[in-house]
C-alpha cells in the first residue's frame, strides 16, 4: 500500500472520529438541556415528588388545585368478602383528606327482624362492586362512583415494594386459625412491618384467649377499624416519601396486576399529582355510628341514621370538620351529637332540581340525597341533557354552602344567578352526576 493511500485513510479515520465526537457532544448537550428544562419544570411545578409527577404527567399545578373533590370506596378483600370498607375523600385544593370506616356487619336489608347473612354489607361484593357502592351510598347519602379493591396479597406486596411501614402496634397480638392459614404473632410497640406482618395487623380482631383491644381504644371490630385507618395513613406517609420515586415501577406493577378498580386511566393521570400533596398528618377519620346486636339470630350492625348524617356532614360536607375521633363507641357518640362549627345549616334552604342527565332514576337519587341531608326540594323538572352539573346560587348564600352541595353531589361547579325562582339554589344535574 502506498504512503499516499495510508495517509489518506488516516485522514479519513481522523475525520470520522471528529464527526463522531461532534455528534456525541451534540447529544450530550441536548441531554443537558433537556435535563435542565425538566429540572426547571419540576421546580416550577412545586419540586420534590409532586413536581416530578406533575411534570411527567404534563399538567399544570393550578389546574391540579382546581380539581373537584375526589371520592372513592376503599375495599379490603379476603376470601371474596370485603372485611374492610372505607369511604375516602381527597380535596386537591387544600390537600385535606378524610376516611370513614363502614363496619363490615352493617345491616343493609329491609327488615332487621328477618335479617340473614346476605343482608350484611360485606356480602354485597360477591354480587358486584357496584352493589357495594350502592349500599354505601344508601348508608351515607353520598354519591360515590369509584372503588379500589385490594386483597391481602396486594397489601403484602405493596408494603414490601415501599420497603415496609413503621407502625406502633397497639397491643400484643396472638391468634391462630388453621382453617384460614392465618397465624398472627406481633409484639406491641413501634416497629418496621413487612408485608406479612402488615396483613396480620389489619386482620387481627382478638387473641386466642378472647382478649382484644381495650374498650377505650375500641374493642374487636371497632379496634380493628381504627387500626386499619391509622395503618392506611402510615402507608400513605411512607409511599409519598421522595426516595420511593426509585420504587415507582414496583408500586405500579402491584397496582396493575393485583389491584381492582373502575377508575379510568385519564382520571388517574389527572389526580396523580394532586394525591402527592395529601397532608398525611391531618387526615380526618371516623366510623359510621350505630350499635352491634343480634337480629333474627344474625350478628349485625345497625347504623344510627341521624348520627350517621351528622358524621358524614362533619367529615365530608363542611369546610371545618370535627377533631379526629379515636375510633371507639364513646368517642363516636360524643362526636356525632355535636355539629361542627363549620357545618352548614340546611333546613331553611330550598332547592330546585332540573334533570339534565336523561335518567329519571338519577333525578330521584339526587332528591333523596338532598332531602336526607336536610335540604327542602321545592321544585323538580327536566331540562335539555347537559354534560356538567351546575349549581346556581340565587340568594347570595355562602361559598361554604355551595361547597357543601358540590361535595354532597360529588360533582358540579357553582355560579351566581338571579333571585327569580323563589328558591335558594337551582341545581342542573348533568351527565357527570
Amino acid at each position: 500500500m502506498s504512503n499516499n493511500k495510508k495517509s489518506k485513510e488516516k485522514k479519513q479515520k481522523k475525520k470520522g472520529r471528529k464527526i463522531v465526537g461532534k455528534v456525541l457532544l451534540i447529544i450530550l448537550l441536548i441531554i443537558i438541556v433537556v435535563a435542565g428544562v425538566f429540572i426547571y419544570k419540576v421546580y416550577q411545578n412545586g419540586g420534590g415528588l409532586t413536581g416530578i409527577v406533575t411534570t411527567l404527567v404534563g399538567t399544570d399545578p393550578e389546574k391540579v388545585k382546581s380539581l373537584p373533590d375526589f371520592y372513592c370506596l376503599l375495599l379490603g378483600k379476603s376470601e371474596a368478602m370485603t372485611d374492610t370498607i372505607m369511604v375516602a375523600k381527597y380535596s386537591p385544593s387544600t390537600g385535606d383528606a378524610a376516611l370513614l370506616s363502614i363496619p363490615r356487619d352493617s345491616f343493609v336489608g329491609s327488615n332487621p327482624n328477618t335479617a340473614t347473612a346476605s343482608d350484611k354489607i360485606n356480602s354485597k361484593y360477591q354480587i358486584s362492586p357496584q352493589r357495594t357502592i350502592d349500599a354505601v351510598n344508601d348508608l351515607t347519602g353520598l354519591n360515590i362512583k369509584y372503588y379500589i379493591t385490594v386483597d391481602t396479597k396486594a397489601l403484602r406486596d405493596l408494603v414490601d415494594a415501599i420497603g415496609g411501614v413503621y407502625f406502633d402496634v397497639p397491643i400484643k397480638m396472638d391468634y391462630d386459625d388453621s382453617s384460614q392459614d392465618l397465624y398472627i404473632h406481633l409484639e406491641p410497640g413501634y416497629q418496621l412491618l413487612d408485608g406479612q406482618k402488615a396483613e396480620w395487623l389489619v386482620r387481627f380482631r382478638h387473641n386466642n384467649n378472647g382478649t382484644s383491644y381495650s374498650y377505650e381504644y375500641g374493642d374487636n371490630d371497632l379496634g380493628r377499624m381504627r387500626t386499619q385507618r391509622e395503618f392506611l395513613m402510615a402507608v400513605a406517609k411512607q409511599t409519598l416519601k421522595l426516595e420511593n420515586i426509585t420504587k415507582i415501577n414496583d408500586i405500579l406493577n402491584v397496582i396493575e396486576q393485583e389491584v381492582e378498580t373502575n377508575i379510568d386511566f385519564d382520571t388517574m393521570m389527572e389526580y396523580a399529582p394532586a394525591l402527592l400533596n395529601i397532608n398525611a398528618d391531618n387526615i380526618k377519620t371516623d366510623m359510621l355510628p350505630g350499635v352491634a346486636q343480634y337480629c333474627n339470630g344474625v350478628a349485625v350492625y345497625l347504623v344510627d341514621e341521624d348520627e350517621a348524617k351528622q358524621v358524614v356532614n362533619n367529615l365530608f360536607l363542611t369546610s371545618l370538620g370535627t377533631e379526629e375521633t379515636q375510633g371507639n363507641t364513646i368517642a363516636n357518640e360524643a362526636n356525632s351529637n355535636e355539629i361542627s362549627s363549620g357545618a352548614t345549616v340546611t333546613e331553611d334552604l330550598t332547592i330546585e332540581v332540573l334533570n339534565g342527565t336523561g335518567s329519571d332514576s338519577k333525578l330521584d337519587r339526587a332528591i333523596q340525597q338532598l332531602e336526607a341531608q336536610g335540604y327542602t326540594v321545592a321544585k323538580e323538572g327536566n331540562t335539555n341533557v347537559t354534560e356538567a352539573t351546575t349549581i346556581i346560587n340565587r340568594t347570595n348564600n355562602s361559598a361554604d354552602t355551595e361547597s357543601s352541595l358540590i361535595a354532597l353531589l360529588g360533582t358540579g361547579s357553582s355560579i351566581m344567578g338571579e333571585d327569580n325562582a323563589n328558591v335558594d339554589f337551582t341545581i342542573i344535574l348533568g351527565r357527570d352526576y
